[in-house]
């Protein structure tokens, strides 16, 4: 069939609009993270509501250790603070949105398990938290998770300390929600009896409403917080690692969480190692 010049054009508006189409929808790009680092600009992916880690704060700017670890990377990298752009990242997206390249890597409170590293690689560990239990401060009945029998303990969908719960403490009535700040705002409204995360996640709850909250303190798991990237991206982790390394021996990772952490109870702990293999 001959294609006349009107069909041309118009064949070519409709590839127009496609594009336009599927660039409004959020694709993810092509160019590696090395490539965009080179260029001077990174896309990186933080939570946006857990605060001392990662939070968007009401000005439009961020806070948080998880946001200092990211803008030290990418400085090493060669991208300077203002050329960053942060996405949320929701825990149940997260493989998902490295997988479709929106964004280079996320640091947001990103356990490493072997499930996760089927899909993505991560560099790290950067921090090693623990799972623990938030509850109101007058509670006297949760005293760690073998206290849980009937009581409605909440989490974030598909996360770790939700999984641990479901599989460990069966005597517990799960809910999960899509953030953890949903599951603080059920608890002071009397429908959940206590929260579940990690412990640095549930300080900085806790710290923005003093005398609200209060941590049991009783640590149950060891969750090591990773960097995640492409999966086969050797260099981009290497240079992570690289990077993270720095941070620990330079004082910055200390001072960060000096700044983002005070007024919790937390001492800093033992700076992790970092896992070359």
């Amino acid at each position: 069939m001959r294609i006349n010049r009107a069909m041309r054009v118009g064949i070519g508006a409709a590839a127009l609009v496609m594009a336009a189409t599927l660039t409004a929808c959020g694709g993810g790009s092509d160019k590696s993270a090395l490539d965009n680092a080179k260029d001077g600009k990174l896309t990186i992916g933080i939570k946006f509501d857990q605060p001392g880690l990662g939070l968007r704060n009401t000005d439009g700017t961020y806070s948080g250790f998880d946001v200092d670890v990211a803008k030290y990377v990418a400085n090493k990298l060669g991208v300077k603070p203002e050329n960053i752009t942060f996405k949320e990242s929701p825990t149940p997206q997260r493989e998902t949105l490295i997988e479709n390249g929106q964004v280079d890597y996320i640091v947001a409170t990103y356990s490493i398990n072997d499930k996760r590293k089927e899909k993505v690689d991560f560099a790290g560990p950067y921090y090693i938290a623990g799972q623990d239990l938030l509850v109101p401060a007058a509670n006297t009945d949760i005293t760690g998770p073998d206290s849980l029998a009937g009581k409605k303990v909440c989490s974030v969908k598909g996360s770790t300390p939700a999984q641990n719960i479901e599989k460990n403490y069966p005597q517990a009535q799960l809910q999960t929600y899509d953030t953890y700040s949903l599951c603080i705002e059920a608890m002071r409204n009397g429908a959940i009896d206590a929260v579940t995360t990690d412990n640095v996640i549930l300080a900085g709850f806790a710290a923005q409403v003093p005398g609200t909250f209060k941590l049991v303190n009783k640590k149950f798991t060891t969750e090591k917080y990773g960097i995640g990237l492409k999966k086969g991206d050797s260099e981009l982790r290497g240079k992570i690692n690289d990077a993270i390394q720095a941070m620990i021996d330079d004082g910055s990772w200390k001072a960060a969480q000096e700044k983002n952490f005070a007024g919790t109870g937390f001492a800093v702990p033992e700076a992790p190692v970092v896992d070359r293999y």
